[in-house]
């Protein structure tokens, strides 16, 4: 294992993931597949941000944007879904496979194209079987968005990723 890995491995951070290039103290897994659903998310970044706690970011743009001049609900939904994973990691929930059991959203204010979404994420509680967790997204300061959510561990994946 080599020196960087093991730094990864003290800070919880996702499999896969590396210090990303472009911004300095945050990790990425790259850019998502063309083909894939998270694609269209874009490029995440993430880093710890204390004990149980995580930090994602996405860039939102105008492919982002609904109808009426905001950040589209579907695009926020799947952001906080994916921050539940990421953050969750960086937070120190046991690294393994999940699927998402339930997510709750509040839309608190309306996420605009242009500045970056933090998703702080809070592993409230990890037992065997589930990861429970809760946080607030927020662009320039102000909070937009609230979640909490559950993720489930699952023992044999069924995606791509087990084949």
């Amino acid at each position: 294992m080599s020196q960087a890995e093991e730094m990864m491995d003290d800070v919880g951070v996702p499999r896969g993931a590396q210090p990303d290039p472009e911004h300095e103290g945050w990790y990425s897994w790259g850019d998502f597949p063309r083909s894939s659903f998270a694609a269209a998310t874009g490029r995440l970044l993430f880093r710890p941000d204390g004990p149980n706690r995580g930090v994602v970011r996405m860039f939102p743009t105008i492919d982002h944007m609904n109808m009426g001049g905001s950040i589209h609900g579907g695009a926020v939904m799947s952001f906080i879904d994916m921050s539940m994973f990421a953050g969750g990691l960086c937070a120190g929930m046991e690294r393994s496979h999940y699927v998402t059991l339930d997510l709750s959203t509040h839309f608190l204010a309306r996420g605009q194209a242009g500045s970056p979404l933090d998703a702080h994420v809070e592993l409230v509680k990890q037992t065997r079987g589930h990861a429970f967790l809760q946080g607030v997204v927020k662009q320039n300061g102000e909070n937009c968005y609230s979640f909490s959510g559950t993720l489930k561990k699952v023992h044999r994946p069924n995606g791509p990723s087990a084949r």
